[in-house]
């Protein structure tokens, strides 16, 4: 009883110091500032049914592989010569959170060596308020303002994205909020503007992504959107509307 007590006393220690990342590669612009080291984490909580990671959503995967966090530091250390216009290093997912502690000190010593950080997250945990403050950039994802229509599509409430957006608003912090858009789904976007615009937002982008179906081969069940697809024109609703509201939007 002693010794297997031991043996997984060792193997708790060793998961806390790895992260599980599915891939990772270069990106320039799109998640976050710059040129940037992009790692994707394994495992998500939320079950969106247009996710174009959806090999990401499972906790477990034969295609991830654990990196200590020691190795992904040193790693980006040697990468500093490519974080060129303000670039660094992004963690997104899946949802970061699911590996939170490891991400947590993964990101403090990044913060120690001057290293530009950013996550994209869905917002959806509570460690994600602690999280924030050793990240530069952060992006945040809103799929829908309204909460039956988000568990319908997402499978969760969004009650702790938004509490903890709404937190991000009232301290003044730069956000980044991404809204995927899409046909049958979201893409009125009325809703959206009146919603955010109870708040301060002057801290505050707004980006909003067209439906696309890049992932779809990776679904291993039935793929549920039909007609997803929207045109530039809804688009440029969003933008018109948001910023009629005195709200700032990107394109990235």
């Amino acid at each position: 009883m002693h010794k297997k007590g031991k043996i997984y006393f060792v193997e708790v220690l060793l998961g806390r110091d790895s992260l599980k990342i599915l891939q990772k590669g270069f990106n320039y612009s799109q998640d976050g500032p710059g040129n940037r080291l992009v790692y994707h984490l394994q495992g998500c909580n939320f079950s969106c049914k247009w996710c174009s990671n959806a090999d990401s959503i499972p906790l477990e995967n034969s295609k991830a592989k654990d990196y200590s966090v020691d190795e992904i530091f040193d790693e980006i250390m040697r990468s500093r010569m490519m974080f060129f216009d303000g670039g660094g290093v992004t963690f997104t997912g899946g949802e970061v959170c699911v590996q939170a502690d490891e991400l947590l000190e993964l990101l403090k010593m990044l913060k120690e060596n001057g290293i530009h950080t950013a996550i994209e997250t869905n917002g959806s945990y509570s460690a994600l308020k602690e999280i924030s403050e050793h990240v530069d950039y952060l992006i945040v994802d809103l799929k829908h303002y309204d909460e039956t229509e988000h568990k319908k599509w997402v499978g969760t409430s969004n009650k702790s994205t938004k509490e903890n957006i709404e937190y991000f608003f009232s301290t003044g912090r730069q956000i980044h909020i991404r809204i995927p858009v899409i046909n049958g789904v979201n893409n009125d976007p009325r809703g959206f503007a009146d919603y955010f615009s109870r708040f301060d937002t002057s801290n505050v982008v707004f980006e909003f992504l067209a439906y696309h179906e890049y992932g779809k081969d990776k679904w291993q069940g039935k793929y549920e959107i039909e007609n997803g697809f929207v045109n530039s024109e809804t688009i440029n609703e969003f933008k018109k509307i948001f910023e009629n509201h005195g709200m700032k939007t990107v394109v990235t």
